[in-house]
């Protein structure tokens, strides 16, 4: 028994080479590991690479540029006086009437208002008529004119303060916001909807349609529509034969003492 166990030994060791023994116990030179290395390549190469495409994919969320959407993309200047409401004196009704939709809301003093106020009306107005399918919301004003505000306790001079917010300027009678659409809008629906924007404006307003007349100042101007059958057409021969009778009627004006 045991000089058989003897031979299959020295069968063994005849048979495999010193050479092979150290190959399979002592690692080569291309495997091993070296010292100055921190981590193991095992960790190196099960961890996968991102491929280029996914280094440069844009974002699929949209980036805000500032706390509001209501933002010019791109100004002349960064700064700008501070101004004054306009005051339209000219006798000037533009803006004050309803354009594009059909009831809206319009100032009934001059104010400044500011994006975040704009926001926050528009918000409230897009969430009352949300159950009208097809209703769209019309924004007649927008905030294009920064505001700079320095710092509490500053003294005076030493360059302008640093940029605030955006705003924008409304004489009274400015018509702020609209509603409309391909779809009818009830009136009542529309007063509520328009109410609860007025509430997040600092100003006071009123509530127009397109029946309403337009506003100048305070004085609300009447619509004087001329009938067709009083305009007087002329041929264009006789054009020149009226403009000379006309200049042959002596002017009358009646004065306090007497005509003139």
């Amino acid at each position: 028994m045991i000089t058989s166990l003897t031979r299959s030994l020295r069968t063994l060791n005849l048979t495999s080479s010193p050479s092979s023994l150290r190959s399979a116990t002592t690692p080569t030179s291309s495997s091993r590991i070296p010292r100055s290395t921190p981590f193991s390549i095992l960790a190196t190469t099960a961890r996968p690479r991102p491929s280029p495409t996914l280094l440069f994919r844009p974002s699929s969320t949209p980036q805000v540029r500032h706390k509001g959407n209501l933002a010019p993309r791109r100004v002349k200047y960064r700064k700008a006086h501070k101004g004054r409401i306009p005051v339209k004196i000219g006798g000037s009704i533009k803006g004050t009437t309803v354009q594009q939709g059909i009831y809206g809301i319009r100032v009934l003093e001059p104010c400044r208002l500011t994006a975040k106020q704009l926001q926050s009306a528009e918000t409230a107005l897009k969430r009352r008529l949300k159950v009208i399918k097809g209703a769209q919301v019309y924004m007649r004003v927008f905030p294009d004119v920064p505001v700079c505000v320095k710092g509490n306790e500053t003294r005076m001079g030493k360059g302008k303060g640093a940029f605030e917010f955006w705003a924008c300027r409304a004489a009274v009678g400015r018509v702020i916001f609209e509603v409309g659409g391909p779809v009818e809008i009830r009136a009542e629906v529309a007063k509520e909807a328009l109410r609860l924007a007025s509430a997040k404006l600092p100003v006071r307003t009123e509530f127009v349609s397109l029946a309403s007349n337009p506003r100048l100042g305070a004085i609300l101007v009447e619509r004087h529509e001329q009938p067709a059958s009083a305009v007087l057409s002329l041929p264009p021969s006789s054009t020149t034969a009226a403009a000379a009778a006309v200049a042959e009627v002596p002017l009358v004006v009646q004065t306090g003492s007497g005509q003139l």
